[in-house]
């Protein structure tokens, strides 16, 4: 973690924000204003933006620009990822989106505390580094992502540590599409708590 980011998260290290449609996920299908933050030691090998593990190469930007840059666009939901978001205190930046009426949203490993006021929150659980319960309990989806056989367990594991209305999800990693998608059919279609998310905006071909 960059040792200039100020403990009170009134900048923090903007790797890239930009409008999309959200592409994963329960929010599947909606538009949304994304805000990438650098830094990441969790460290997944099949990470699709292994750039973000570095915080030091991302630019240190006032959370008060980055709210105003949020407001410009017509879907008042913003979604805070990385790299690891967690990483920083987002008190003080998902303040300033709520009081711009603005819902916030996270993506995250769940592998440091939580910070930050969240309509809702992604916990997508990683091997490397195991979420903390602060965020198993707080967690609106749990998104696990299947690479191989094994994680169906560990999706279990996890899937016992949040609440009872927390929206189960297995998302085959992209590189390993054509081979996990018919295991994971196979296992929501015995165990119909779980459902499928797909990278919708890799088909779609946008961001």
């Amino acid at each position: 973690m960059s040792n200039q980011v100020p403990e009170d998260g009134t900048l923090l290290p903007l790797m890239e924000e930009f409008y999309t449609i959200q592409g994963e996920g329960y929010h599947t299908g909606k538009a949304a204003y994304f805000i990438r933050l650098g830094g990441c030691d969790v460290g997944c090998h099949w990470c699709d933006v292994k750039e973000s593990w570095d915080a030091e190469l991302h630019p240190l930007t006032s959370a008060d620009l980055i709210v105003e840059n949020a407001k410009k666009f017509p879907a008042k939901t913003v979604v805070i990822t990385g790299g690891e978001p967690l990483l920083y205190n987002l008190d003080y930046l998902t303040r300033g989106l709520k009081d711009a009426g603005i819902q916030t949203f996270i993506e995250t490993s769940g592998a440091y505390p939580l910070s930050g006021y969240w309509d809702w929150i992604c916990l997508s659980p990683k091997k490397f580094k195991g979420p903390r319960p602060d965020v198993l309990n707080a967690a609106g989806e749990l998104k696990v992502i299947v690479f191989n056989k094994s994680d169906f367990q560990w999706a279990e594991e996890h899937a016992r540590f949040v609440g009872k209305n927390c929206k189960l999800y297995l998302q085959p990693e992209w590189s390993k599409m054509t081979e996990m998608t018919p295991l994971i059919i196979e296992y929501v279609k015995e165990n119909p708590q779980w459902e499928i998310s797909l990278q919708t905006h890799k088909y779609l071909n946008i961001p």
